[in-house]
């Protein structure tokens, strides 16, 4: 079983990068680092980059994850492909443009397109975001599933996740100490369903709240904070219907409690997705609510 290290970046298309490249400067707050090959990188901590806009259909989405060492990348590689995933390694100028070493690629099995890198560069200077924002970081993903059941045993049996929380059918699973660092979400597409990055208090949350409002940037869920996690959390809508999360206070699962920690169910209903009572206008997680409220 391979054991993943850390996620690393994502990859979106976007038909109009002009637009995506401001909403990650001035929205966001990250710092741009390049541009190159039709595509545009971005910053939120010390790694190289950790989200990139591609000239491409909005459609086309790629997450990436780290691995320890090349064995665990080679090891990763046979044993997707023992079960009938098919793994291609990328070519010397796609592992230049991730600034990694060797990744291979392959899709889970609701067709989300994966990544698994070995060695990806970190930045020699300090991160410097284009506004104060208070983003310490990029942190995790909400990733579309069209079987939860089946891609839960696909993630913890072949990837070594393991489940945090249930929020209805929906896995929260974590790949080291942190609460999520992959959601799952049922739905009837593929792709990325949201992009988390973390920041330092509640007074950014707020901070960025008022700022959105002030910009016109669309909230889709928050201020709130998960019952799950325990996260203060603002989810709102970027370029290409993408919608972005900002969060802080996550909580932390040690190894001295992996023995003896107990993933809980949470019912599929509002209170579980906020416990302050906010109201998602978010299509994944209303859905999930609505099969114990009739109406809200």
């Amino acid at each position: 079983m391979t054991n993943l290290f850390d996620i690393s970046y994502v990859r979106l298309g976007t038909r109009d990068r002009a637009t995506a490249d401001r909403f990650a400067s001035d929205v966001l707050g990250l710092e741009r680092v390049r541009e190159e090959n039709a595509a545009s990188y971005f910053r939120s901590d010390d790694r190289d980059h950790t989200l990139v806009y591609v000239d491409g259909d909005p459609a086309d989405h790629t997450v990436g994850f780290e691995v320890r060492t090349a064995g665990d990348l080679e090891c990763a590689a046979a044993e997707l492909s023992d079960a009938g995933f098919d793994v291609r390694a990328g070519s010397l100028g796609e592992c230049e443009q991730r600034r990694v070493k060797s990744f291979i690629r392959f899709d889970d099995p609701t067709g989300n397109r994966i990544e698994l890198a070995f060695s990806a560069y970190r930045s020699g200077r300090r991160y410097f975001p284009s506004r104060d924002a208070g983003v310490t970081g990029f942190s995790h993903v909400g990733l579309c599933t069209t079987d939860p059941q089946r891609d839960e045993r696909f993630w913890t049996g072949l990837l070594g996740a393991r489940v945090s929380d249930w929020i209805g059918d929906a896995p929260l699973l974590r790949i080291d100490e942190i609460h999520h660092k992959i959601a799952l979400f049922p739905t009837a597409r593929a792709g990325v369903q949201h992009i988390n990055h973390q920041v330092e208090s509640i007074d950014d949350v707020m901070r960025s709240w008022y700022l959105l409002r002030e910009k016109g940037v669309p909230i889709a869920f928050g201020p709130g904070r998960h019952p799950t996690s325990g996260a203060v959390f603002l989810y709102f809508r970027g370029p290409d219907g993408m919608i972005y999360e900002f969060s802080t206070g996550v909580r932390s699962i040690r190894p001295e409690e992996e023995a003896t920690y107990k993933p809980r169910q949470f019912a599929p209903a509002r209170e579980s997705f906020c416990a302050w009572g906010a109201v998602p206008d978010i299509a994944e997680f209303r859905a999930a609510a609505q099969k114990s409220e009739a109406v809200w």
